[in-house]
């Protein structure tokens, strides 16, 4: 598969260095700054961007809807959580806001990894029972967006009788679906249903076992892309990069401080999601992996989202990026703890680098072949 790169935008300027929330997508609505954001990312030569969800956040599709109107060429991954939108009505709004994007969207199924996020949009269900419902619920959505008949179907959550929808997607079969999900629960929904497994930055020998985990639970012959979420920190020079990460570090510290927020510290300190502790047990091993991966902001944040970086020069960091390509990782998220600076860098430092040494070594065994 190609390598695909991917972004992320939010509706107001936010980050761990900017404050002590790391969502993109809470607190008030700037329109003016998603416009931005969004062709920031589009003449950067981002193929999409990823459109996040949060339980006190502002909506995703109409936030999808407006970007993609204030954009020609960029694609959007809507995050989506199933269980608070039937899945019947799901499939029809995503396949209306694909016609209405000229096919420019993907789905990213997030279950959800913390109770409190789920309780405060009325969702008391465990963990694991929480991936059962997601399963039925994907399988009802596919089936609706391409079955040309009415149907059926009877499960332990959803039942629903002569189900059909006369808006189909404008992407054939469907819309792409991409999974996030480190749990063993996930593994198994995560690789029937989508077409791309999503997997937070983890070392590349992690993420290695992890590709293998994932193409073992999938049915015969099924292809899958796999994606990996990094946030890399540049500089002109290595020591500049690595002066900027530690002082990134001290900025999120002081933020969290400041909002009163402890720092993760003990076992009581673990979050629910197994995506974090991952990435917190990595920290605790070491803070730097294979050449440049850095954990230590993932530690003192309790890895409460994609919170490790690769910190270098902009050729360290192809490089690094390149690495994880060719242990199989078919998309990068690449986001920035100075989000709008950082995507600017992004495409016109790291993005052409990646795809020439891509172009360059096809070009190698081409010859060879």
């Amino acid at each position: 598969m190609p390598l695909e790169f991917i972004g992320m935008i939010g509706t107001r300027e936010a980050s761990e260095l900017h404050g002590a929330a790391v969502s993109l997508t809470g607190g008030s609505i700037d329109t003016a700054y998603v416009r931005k954001f969004a062709k920031v990312h589009e003449d950067g030569g981002f193929d999409r961007v990823l459109v996040g969800y949060s339980s006190t956040g502002p909506d995703g599709f109409n936030v999808v809807n407006y970007a993609a109107n204030v954009t020609e060429k960029l694609k959007f991954l809507l995050a989506h959580r199933p269980g608070f939108v039937a899945p019947t009505l799901a499939a029809r709004k995503l396949a209306t806001l694909d016609h209405f994007t000229s096919g420019r969207v993907a789905v990213h199924i997030i279950t959800g990894g913390s109770d409190a996020e789920q309780q405060r949009d009325g969702d008391w269900l465990d963990h694991d029972t929480r991936y059962r419902r997601t399963d039925e619920y994907l399988d009802i959505v596919r089936q609706v967006w391409t079955s040309e008949e009415p149907f059926d179907y009877e499960g332990e959550f959803y039942q629903v009788k002569q189900a059909f929808s006369d808006v189909k997607p404008l992407q054939k079969p469907h819309l792409p679906i991409y999974f996030g999900g480190a749990s063993g629960a996930a593994v198994g929904v995560g690789a029937k249903h989508s077409n791309v497994y999503a997997f937070w930055g983890e070392p590349i020998a992690a993420i290695k076992q992890r590709i293998a985990e994932v193409k073992a639970a999938a049915p015969s012959g099924k292809s899958l892309g796999f994606s990996v979420s990094l946030r890399p920190i540049l500089a002109e020079t290595e020591d500049k990069a690595w002066e900027k990460a530690r002082y990134i570090l001290s900025r999120v510290k002081e933020n969290r401080v400041k909002a009163g927020i402890q720092l993760p510290a003990g076992v009581s300190a673990r979050p629910q999601a197994v995506g974090s502790r991952r990435l917190l047990e990595f920290a605790k091993d070491g803070e730097i992996y294979d050449k440049r991966l850095w954990t230590p902001i993932a530690a003192v944040t309790g890895a409460s989202g994609n919170t490790t970086a690769l910190v270098g020069t902009p050729e360290q960091v192809a490089e690094s990026l390149f690495d994880y390509y060719q242990a199989g990782v078919t998309t990068l998220l690449i986001r920035g703890f100075d989000p709008v600076e950082d995507a600017i860098a992004y495409g016109r430092d790291v993005i052409p680098l990646v795809r020439q040494e891509i172009q360059r070594r096809e070009k190698q065994t081409a010859t060879v072949a």
